[in-house]
């Protein structure tokens, strides 16, 4: 079984690259009917969030090429596009990458914990679509164990620091007591949850939060003593909040330059505060070159991720071990049943073979011929049945120039090597 992953992510891409091949909830659905169509996989998963987006096939062929193309189609972009930001992992090396990206160690922020959900997002979605079967299940569920011992055994994640958390560390070079500031935070998602959390832990006591669905908003908001709103009322809120944090899955952007502009001008020249944590973006891009606003998207909190890389080097040394094993214990287990599978032949072939001389030798029974006899020729049979196949096979590849099938032979059935004056002459052409 053939294991491919092509990613493009915050090392290989900028955000205007990076959201233009992200999955919106809406079109998986399509993207799981047309990949293994396309490519030929037997398997397949998806992942997309902010900072990245990855494949995993797992099949017979090599599908990369077939897979770029794909990529690029459904997004209605050309190969020449992305083929200078996408990375390609095979085999163990595409085993070894879901483990670091699973533990944090490929995230933005170091160890953080967030994209371990994400992942496990995408392996229910696969799973919801049909197309994770036995081998990429087998890879998750391993995956997700070994992240949790990284988790548990490591010092990565104490302390733990998101990209949510980033932002609001930003929110403290704008203002200085955040507790005199109005937050709006748009969407209601796991990143929004906690981007309250964190605004709340630094003093911010007044939270709107608007959403697609009023409901799941006011829910987010209450717990934090704000109130919720849906996403056609934010024009109406924009001039009374100060720090605004949004992220969506919305494949359009929320908030335009024109409803800021339109805010600012009843503020009085006080500033915004935004970070854009979505891909695609929620904000309008031209609105940072709007006087008194200061916004930042995902790629712009490398200052606050940077002193975190630092702070987890020595935890992620540690991490980066455990991966290394796990990723050799999955392969051995792979191995394993590969082998399992081989026996299960093996074994039924010998049976075939055994049925068919028992039947024989019933046969010969029941027409009054010697039980001795019958016996002997019995185990004759048999036994030149079992041995005639490998017989044929370690000659050939002995002949061949491939020794070492006979001393897989001897190793199989755990025969005393061969001393070396009676071990046959090599000939050699000089």
């Amino acid at each position: 079984m053939a294991l491919i992953t092509l990613g493009i992510n915050h090392r290989t891409a900028p955000l205007e690259i990076r959201e233009r091949v992200a999955f919106t909830p809406e079109r998986m659905p399509d993207a799981f009917r047309e990949l293994r169509v396309a490519t030929g996989a037997s398997e397949a998963a998806i992942l997309s969030t902010c900072n990245r987006t990855e494949l995993y096939l797992a099949g017979d062929d090599d599908c990369a090429p077939t897979l770029l193309r794909w990529l690029a189609g459904f997004h209605e972009l050309a190969p020449a596009d992305l083929e200078n930001s996408i990375y390609i992992h095979r085999d163990s090396d595409a085993v070894r990458h879901m483990m670091r990206v699973a533990a944090g160690l490929d995230s933005m922020v170091l160890g953080e914990p967030q994209i371990l959900g994400q992942l496990k997002d995408a392996y229910a979605l696969s799973r919801e679509h049909g197309a994770s079967g036995s081998f990429l299940s087998r890879l998750f569920e391993h995956t997700f164990s070994v992240a949790k011992r990284v988790r548990t055994e490591t010092a990565i994640g104490e302390n733990p620091v998101s990209v949510a958390y980033a932002a609001v560390s930003m929110a403290h070079h704008i203002f200085s007591d955040l507790s005199r500031n109005r937050a709006l935070l748009i969407g209601a998602g796991k990143t929004i949850e906690l981007v309250a959390r964190h605004l709340s832990e630094a003093g911010v006591k007044d939270f709107i939060v608007a959403n697609r669905t009023v409901e799941r908003a006011q829910a987010l908001a209450e717990a934090h003593g704000g109130q919720g709103i849906v996403l056609s009322d934010i024009p109406d809120y924009l001039k009374d909040v100060d720090i605004i944090i949004s992220s969506t899955a919305s494949p359009l952007p929320i908030l335009g330059k024109g409803a800021v502009e339109r805010a600012l001008k009843k503020r009085k020249h006080r500033p915004y505060f935004m970070v854009d944590i979505a891909v695609p973006r929620d904000i309008e891009p031209e609105v940072a070159r709007l006087d008194d606003v200061y916004l930042y998207s995902v790629d712009d909190l490398r200052q606050v991720i940077e002193e975190n890389l630092r702070s987890r080097a020595g935890a992620a040394k540690e991490a980066e071990n455990l991966i290394i094993a796990g990723t050799q214990d999955f392969i051995s287990q792979i191995r394993a049943l590969d082998a399992v599978s081989t026996l299960k032949q093996y074994r039924a072939r010998a049976e075939t073979l055994r049925d068919l001389e028992v039947a024989k030798a019933l046969r010969a029974l029941n027409n009054g011929n010697d039980p001795e006899t019958v016996l002997r020729s019995l185990a004759r049979g048999l036994t030149n049945k079992l041995l005639h196949e490998p017989s044929v096979q370690v000659r050939k590849a002995s002949a061949e120039g491939r020794p070492e099938v006979a001393d897989w032979l001897r190793e199989l059935h755990q025969l005393e090597a061969l001393d070396p004056q009676d071990a046959p002459t090599t000939l050699e052409k000089t």
